[in-house]
């Protein structure tokens, strides 16, 4: 397996262009399968797990090209030839559960394999089933496998979620655009990303409003056309490269950023130390004074602090003045990544779902092992700041969300480099 060896202490200086959003794209390359018309998304980001969405249309019969080295997704679904979302594909992603609200919208039935467990908490997907019901579909779970239909097609309904899930408000966005009848989401996930979802099925014909609210409204039409849409700024990988700067020093502008994307972060870089300055072009990034200021995060759903970002957050906090406490209200199991911190020095107690990190004037460079996606980023930014040299191994995690990381850091300084396994 590949590892990135990162030598610390070099200031930070330059351009990072920010790529199109992961979780966005992984939402709107399943809208395809709600048309016979082409669906062509524009801005998307390069990343395994957008290749292995791809394979699961194509499994689907869905035709995907990708175009201008990546960046252009041109998909149609003309032709279903399969309703069945094999286990081999599933398993490697849980986005790919998106695909069960659409085959039933368009379709009348699907059979989606249960997408297992997860490194970072079980996240059941019984909010999306429930949604379907809701909506008239029924369900039978066997061998693995969720076998839906929708005899006589899906019909508008009211879906309330007790609690606010991303996916499950996704899945029925998706599949109330072909319902017969007028569908309102109760307790709808907020973010950007769902946003970006109702903006293209709005370009696609479908009639939708209140998205970006916790109520959204959707009247279901006969079709859905064609459409081209540009993919979201990725809200995570902004605030990944924010903390750069911010932990071992310099300026950096971030083209693309903006700070309604990360509002609640931004807040958080404020009170540690570090200025933020919006430009035409993007974001521009710097610590204000030395060592960052000690703060408290707790993760919450959107426009709160992202968990996608706790564990990055917890790199910076690791060097900064002070003790911090962090939160975990989302997932459990998410501080995997504290024991490798902690092996380059970091002073770090988790006890259940709140870690109290103690910051220290230096890390030192170790040997560790990526957990999940965002705890590999994090080991790489706290390597920017640490003495000496660290190897972050297990990096395929890494490559599921992030970019030619080693080119974009490198190209501001920092001396970082992928060695092949």
């Amino acid at each position: 397996m590949d590892s990135i060896v990162v030598r610390g202490g070099a200031e930070l200086n330059g351009v990072i262009p920010i790529a199109g959003a992961k979780n966005a794209c992984l939402t709107l390359m399943p809208a395809t399968l709600l048309s016979d018309e082409p669906l062509t998304l524009t801005n998307a980001p390069r990343l395994s797990d957008i290749r292995t969405m791809t394979l699961l249309l194509q499994s689907l019969g869905a035709e995907v090209t990708s175009l201008q080295d990546g960046k252009v997704l041109a998909m149609s679904s003309h032709d279903l030839t399969n309703l069945t979302a094999d286990y081999d594909i599933v398993r490697k992603m849980r986005a790919s559960f998106l695909v069960l609200g659409p085959l039933l919208a368009r379709a009348g039935r699907a059979v989606v394999s249960l997408p297992g467990g997860c490194a970072i908490g079980a996240r059941p997907v019984d909010l999306h089933l429930k949604a379907m019901e809701a909506l008239g579909a029924t369900l039978d779970l066997r061998d693995g496998y969720v076998h839906a239909e929708a005899k006589g097609g899906l019909r508008g309904a009211v879906v309330e979620f007790p609690i606010v899930s991303v996916g499950a408000t996704e899945n029925a966005l998706m599949a109330a655009t072909l319902a017969r009848g007028t569908t309102e989401i109760r307790n709808a996930a907020r973010e950007p990303e769902i946003v970006d979802l109702a903006q293209c099925l709005r370009k696609m014909g479908a009639r939708i409003e209140g998205e970006g609210s916790s109520t959204i409204t959707i009247e279901g039409v006969d079709r859905l056309s064609g459409a081209t849409h540009p993919v979201v700024t990725d809200r995570i990988e902004l605030g990944t490269y924010m903390l750069a700067p911010a932990i071992c020093g310099g300026e950096v502008e971030f083209l693309g950023g903006r700070i309604a994307l990360v509002g609640a972060f931004c807040e958080k870089l404020d009170a540690a130390g570090v200025s933020i300055r919006e430009t035409e072009r993007g974001l521009v990034v710097a610590r204000k004074n030395g060592r960052v200021n000690a703060v408290d995060v707790v993760t919450e759903p959107f426009p709160g602090f992202p968990t996608d970002l706790q564990a990055q957050m917890m790199a910076l906090l690791c060097t900064a003045q002070g003790v911090s406490v962090l939160e975990e209200r989302i997932f459990e199991n998410r501080f995997m990544h504290a024991p490798e911190l902690v092996r380059m020095g970091a002073r770090i107690e988790v006890h259940g779902g709140h870690a109290t990190v103690t910051g220290v004037e230096r890390l030192r460079g170790a040997r560790v092992m990526a957990t999940d996606l965002r705890a590999s980023v994090s080991l790489i930014l706290a390597a920017l700041a640490a003495e000496g040299e660290t190897v972050v191994s297990r990096v395929y995690h890494l490559d599921r969300g992030y970019e030619r990381v080693e080119e974009k850091l490198g190209a501001c300084g920092a001396s970082i480099e992928r060695v092949a396994g």
